[in-house]
């Protein structure tokens, strides 16, 4: 075996180097060492190919949020799909002793064959809710745990928290712009997180080129200090951009820049930003001195450490637009997602045939068992009352007097190797729009307060 993947690895390296192209396309070692640990004692007991249900849920919701939000579906369906051992990675792992030789052999030809059902993206979950379901072999759904929750955990705290940034927001644009406050991969993802849950563009490029987010921007303080004037910066932003275009106009005097501004692209200027100082004050007097120089519909945009509190404090502000970057992006003005991925049911051999529930009991990690299937229950106006988890087997009762069918909330994504669920974001973002209108409107609310539903 080690001389076949021996032969295999110096196919795709050079001089002893990993092939970049080769690693680059595998998603496979963005994993934890234990789960392959695990699969290695499951190949030897015979474990691995028995067929196991796993969910991944939250056990509730962080402390005062209303709901959640579902994303990273897709991004976890493409990874899925890399999920392949290239032969130099199975080969590391066995230098370094954490796979065995049957394990190798088992790593070179894995491909996911098996079946995830999930919420789609821009759905609202609660605390219990089975977000997605993953069957297969033990050992073939067990190595996704690390990849899933990742991408899940990420996605999922982003999103949760821009749709309670685009309630506070009341209709004004928003604007993602962090990307310069986490991680460049992350800020691709947060971007396209945001977009799903609401906000209008990104300042992300790779995000609009990699997911079609709409991507805009115009200029920093750096631009103006460059010039020897900020009229002088101005002038040459208008005259390659348009007099359509944003001038940040905080760099010295904002009185003076919003005049500057005005004097650069007349009447017809599209914004002035505002990044500094008390930005509802600041937008007031911005909102009166473009008004008083002629430039009516010139719009007045804020950024800097925004989140969804102070977005709300600057409800009565004259604010169009809100930038909102390290306080989305980063997690330090919102909590995790606390995402588990967990076994919940297992058969004794390679069928799902007598799947037996288990369950985890520990004290305050407690699980469910059991294969679950979800859907949402109306009441004859259309407002959600309750999240609904059954077991799959379970008939489901006929609605009463008054209340609408519920409507399931899992949708068939993989199946036998096979990606199926693929919607458009804008799908996604329409979903999210429409499940939101489902709730009372208490469920906007920012103040701490229950879940609007119970799984």
């Amino acid at each position: 075996m080690t001389t076949t993947i021996a032969a295999k690895t110096a196919a795709t390296t050079a001089a002893g180097r990993r092939t970049p192209d080769v690693l680059a396309a595998s998603t496979a070692l963005l994993t934890d060492q234990y789960e392959l640990t695990m699969l290695r004692a499951a190949i030897a007991d015979g474990t691995a190919q028995r067929y196991s249900v796993f969910e991944a849920f939250a056990r509730h919701l962080p402390r005062g949020r209303r709901y959640g939000v579902v994303a990273g579906l897709d991004r976890i369906l493409e990874a899925v799909e890399a999920f392949t051992f290239a032969p130099d990675q199975v080969l590391s792992l066995l230098e370094r002793g954490v796979i065995d030789i049957p394990t190798a052999r088992w790593l070179s030809d894995f491909r996911f064959r098996g079946t995830i059902h999930a919420y789609p993206e821009g759905e609202l979950y609660f605390g219990g809710s089975p977000v997605l379901r993953v069957e297969g072999t033990f050992g073939e759904c067990v190595v996704l745990e690390t990849l899933v929750l990742s991408i899940l955990n990420h996605d999922v705290a982003i999103a949760s928290a821009a749709s309670r940034m685009v309630a506070a927001a009341g209709g004004r644009t928003l604007l993602e712009m962090g990307s310069r406050r986490t991680h460049e991969a992350a800020a691709v993802a947060a971007a396209r997180a945001a977009y799903v849950a609401g906000f209008d563009a990104t300042s992300n490029l790779q995000a609009c080129y990699r997911h079609g987010v709409p991507a805009v921007g115009t200029s920093a303080h750096s631009f103006t200090l460059a010039h020897d004037s900020e009229a002088e910066a101005f002038a040459a932003q208008v005259a390659t951009l348009g007099s359509s275009t944003t001038l940040l106009v905080d760099t010295y005097d904002i009185e003076q820049g919003i005049r500057n501004a005005v004097a650069a692209a007349g009447t017809g200027l599209g914004g002035v930003r505002i990044d500094s100082g008390d930005l509802g004050a600041e937008a007031a007097r911005a909102r009166r001195l473009l008004d008083e120089l002629g430039a009516s519909g010139a719009k007045v945009v804020v950024t800097g450490d925004l989140d969804e509190y102070r977005i709300a404090d600057l409800a009565d502000a004259p604010v169009d637009v809100l930038g909102v970057g390290t306080r989305l992006v980063t997690g330090s003005g919102h909590p995790t997602a606390s995402m588990v991925y967990k076994l919940v049911a297992i058969s004794p051999d390679e069928t799902d045939r007598d799947l037996r529930p288990v369950a985890k009991n520990a004290a305050g990690k407690a699980s469910v068992g059991g294969r679950k299937v979800a859907r949402r229950l109306l009441d004859d106006r259309g407002v959600a009352i309750a999240e609904e988890v059954l077991p799959e087997d379970a008939l489901r009762a006929t609605p009463a007097r008054g209340q609408r069918p519920g409507r399931d909330l899992q949708v068939l994504a993989f199946a036998d190797g096979v990606r199926l669920h693929r919607p458009t974001l804008e799908q996604s973002r329409a979903l999210h729009r429409r499940a939101l209108a489902e709730l009372d409107a208490t469920a906007l609310d920012l103040a701490d307060g229950p879940a609007a539903l119970g799984a």
